[in-house]
């Protein structure tokens, strides 16, 4: 099952930092990366920029709003994440205790709503029967990086004659 890992840090505590301090910590965080990799638990990790370069987008009663900065005002901003694979909750949340950056902001461990997973809340539920309903219609080549549509949407594939087919 797969799990994300969200980082959230504290700009203070970051700013506070000095540059050898940063450059430690962000050699331990990399190190944590490089661990998940050899045991293959490693998907994808990505550090975001600063939440000065951020903006928020939303359409409400026909009106587009575009603000500077993240949707909510907090102390704690999203700061970057990745991606694992775990057997279960308990071992993505025994991985996450171990990065490094999580001494100094926290880290949010969601699972991925996945095609091939019984989602336990009702909400969630919903979504995955929208997300069925709707992968019929999604192009092969965007299904293939979608993780939440069932695999036989991902599979099809094109014949010579350009015609789709399922694989």
């Amino acid at each position: 099952m797969k799990y994300l890992c969200l980082v959230y840090h504290e700009e203070q505590k970051l700013e506070a930092l000095s540059q050898s301090q940063m450059d430690a910590l962000v050699a331990a965080c990399i190190g944590w990366v490089e661990e998940l990799e050899r045991s293959g638990q490693h998907v994808f990790s990505a550090g975001l920029q600063s939440v000065r370069n951020a903006a928020t987008v939303r359409h409400r009663d026909g009106k587009l709003s575009v603000t500077d900065g993240p949707f909510a005002e907090t102390k704690e901003f999203l700061g970057g994440f990745t991606l694992i694979n775990a057997r279960d909750l308990n071992e993505a949340l025994q991985l996450a205790s171990k990065f490094p950056a999580a001494r100094l902001g926290s880290m949010e461990v969601r699972p991925v709503l996945e095609s091939d997973g019984e989602p336990a809340c009702a909400l969630d539920q919903k979504i995955a029967a929208a997300i069925r309903q709707s992968a019929s219609l999604v192009d092969p080549a965007v299904a293939a990086k979608m993780v939440s549509l069932p695999r036989s949407s991902a599979d099809r594939k094109k014949t010579a004659d350009g015609a789709e087919t399922r694989r």
